[in-house]
């Protein structure tokens, strides 16, 4: 995400063979997600819109970045992104109605704060005490159903300011702090040009092989890896493997698109681009949707979803830069770009997780917005249907 009440968004595609930044070795041609499966396809099932800055028990309902459903309970859980400028950095919990012929109904059923290790809410970043969080991404734990959290610090803006680190937290189901993972050396924030940019840290998690391995992805490239996407070229960003104690499995090179659009030239804002989400495929520990945002001034946003696959990817663990460096990334084959769906409008999506089995054998995929708590921006939930 961009800030939580501020923020420009991102997202965003064309195919594989789209031409790669400079520093980063150009992609292979894009084929299935694996060397025997068909890449996914999916369609759409419905959508439904959540009414703008919904009050719900006290707290705003809105910058709503990830998205899980709890299998022992069968809701679901949304993290909303607000740093606790509004209400404590929270999550809520939720009630969807949907099936083949669409999304019926979302009833929110519960909310809660995440709570630091001394039991009390997090800070706002106004405070200036270095204990506030950014909330993105949000998955369920397949062995316990307890919440796994994902935030991505803060890169100061100014030399006085403090560095937060970004994390990967485990919650209770109250939002009680229970640990965190320990995260790869190459996600730590500096005060150098190296590490993860400002904003583009980590924002998607996800689990895999039945809860043995998590993978994470920062969402752009870090800074010694090379530029970030723009018209011309697109730029890989590290997607890594980890126990659940955290040893390093692997990690990979995914190459992000170039940006679609050119900006509008009287805007004071840049393209945004990057990873916000990605989901491992229930029974290939190799395999993830992975969803790319861009926002371009003046164009809005473009939202797509891949099929990817880290089998034949190099392992780049071990590359402190990418900038220069010959590797092979990840496969990864377009599913869908939601401008062909029929949408009410293409929101900032942010979040996605898989959803019952259909009928039809299909798994429905459901995704998420975030409004950025704008007037101008819609919390919408999509669902579909992925085969």
């Amino acid at each position: 995400m961009r800030s939580s009440l501020t923020r420009r968004v991102c997202a965003a595609a064309l195919l594989l063979t789209s031409t790669l930044a400079p520093a980063a070795a150009a992609a292979p041609p894009a084929g299935p997600a694996g060397p025997s499966e068909q890449a996914a396809q999916a369609r759409l099932l419905g959508e439904k819109i959540v009414p703008h800055k919904l009050d719900f028990r006290g707290t705003t309902v809105g910058g709503l970045s990830g998205v899980d459903r709890n299998r022992c309970t069968g809701e679901y859980v949304f993290i909303s992104d607000d740093r606790s400028y509004l209400q404590p950095a929270r999550f809520y919990t939720a009630r969807l109605d949907v099936d083949a012929d669409g999304v019926h109904s979302v009833d929110f059923t519960g909310t809660h704060p995440f709570r630091r290790p001394d039991g009390t809410v997090y800070s706002s970043p106004t405070a200036g005490d270095g204990k506030a969080v950014d909330p993105e991404e949000i998955r369920v734990d397949p062995r316990s159903c307890r919440y796994w959290w994902a935030q991505e610090g803060d890169r100061p803006k100014t030399a006085d300011a403090p560095v937060i680190q970004p994390s990967v937290q485990f919650a209770s189901a109250t939002g009680r702090y229970l640990g965190r993972l320990r995260l790869p050396s190459n996600y730590e924030i500096t005060r150098e040009e190296r590490g993860p940019r400002r904003n583009q840290v980590i924002e998607a998690i996800t689990f895999g092989s039945h809860g043995r391995v998590v993978t994470s992805a920062v969402e752009g490239p870090l800074l010694q890896d090379g530029p970030e996407p723009d018209l011309r070229n697109g730029a890989l960003v590290r997607v890594t493997k980890q126990t659940r104690g955290g040893e390093v499995l692997g990690q990979f090179a995914y190459p992000v698109e170039k940006i679609f659009a050119a900006s509008d030239p009287n805007s004071p804002w840049g393209p945004d681009t990057g990873v916000p989400s990605l989901l491992a495929f229930p029974d290939d520990p190799d395999r993830y949707l992975v969803l790319e945002r861009t926002w371009v001034a003046g164009a809005g946003y473009k939202i797509r979803v891949y099929d990817a696959t880290t089998r034949g990817a190099t392992d780049v663990r071990a590359m402190d830069s990418l900038a220069g460096r010959s590797v092979v990334p990840m496969r990864k084959t377009l599913v869908v770009d939601l401008d062909t769906l029929g949408l009410s409008g293409i929101q900032n999506t942010e979040g996605m997780t898989w959803g019952p089995v259909l009928p039809t054998g299909e798994r429905s995929l459901i995704l998420v917005s975030d409004d950025n708590f704008s007037d101008e921006e819609a919390t919408q939930i999509v669902a579909l249907a992925v085969r």
